[in-house]
């Protein structure tokens, strides 16, 4: 991080900023596995935290990059698409997890992607089989509501 403080993402005081980059290719969308709560296990696409003093576009490029060793494409700015608010209560009512998500149409230099850092699987999913996988809560949100714009970019 570049602030060398760590952010409080289990029960935060204040909601938590990540992005999340969607990446297309051939009618296909690249899902990611993750490996580490919140959502273990659940699919996504790859994304992260927001460092302190780092840009938006720039914050979903790294994380893009780490996650699946795709490089994006020099000079092309990263497409807002959507906002995602995910919130998550523990059995008591109390704030487990809130996080904003800030998700980008990301292009990549190729498909050919390998397995890095926060994920435990990378898959292209055609999109008309994504609600088949079990998908994290804010990405269900945020695919049904935008399905349609990624079938057609």
């Amino acid at each position: 991080m570049l602030s060398g403080m760590s952010i409080k993402r289990l029960y935060p005081d204040q909601p938590v900023v990540g992005v999340g980059g969607v990446i297309l290719h051939d009618g296909k969308i690249l899902l990611e596995k993750r490996k580490n709560e919140p959502s273990m296990g659940k699919w996504t696409i790859p994304g992260g935290l927001v460092e302190v003093g780092e840009n938006l576009e720039h914050a979903v490029v790294r994380e893009v990059e780490e996650e699946t060793c795709l490089k994006c494409v020099e000079g092309e700015l990263p497409k807002l698409i959507d906002v995602v608010d995910n919130i998550d209560l523990d059995e008591k009512g109390r704030v487990k997890y809130h996080f904003v998500i800030i998700d980008y149409i990301v292009n990549v230099k190729g498909a050919a992607f390998k397995v890095a850092s926060d994920a435990e699987d990378l898959k292209w999913v055609p999109l008309d089989e994504v609600e088949a996988f079990d998908l994290t809560g804010s990405f269900r949100v945020f695919f049904r509501r935008n399905r349609q714009r990624l079938a057609h970019p």
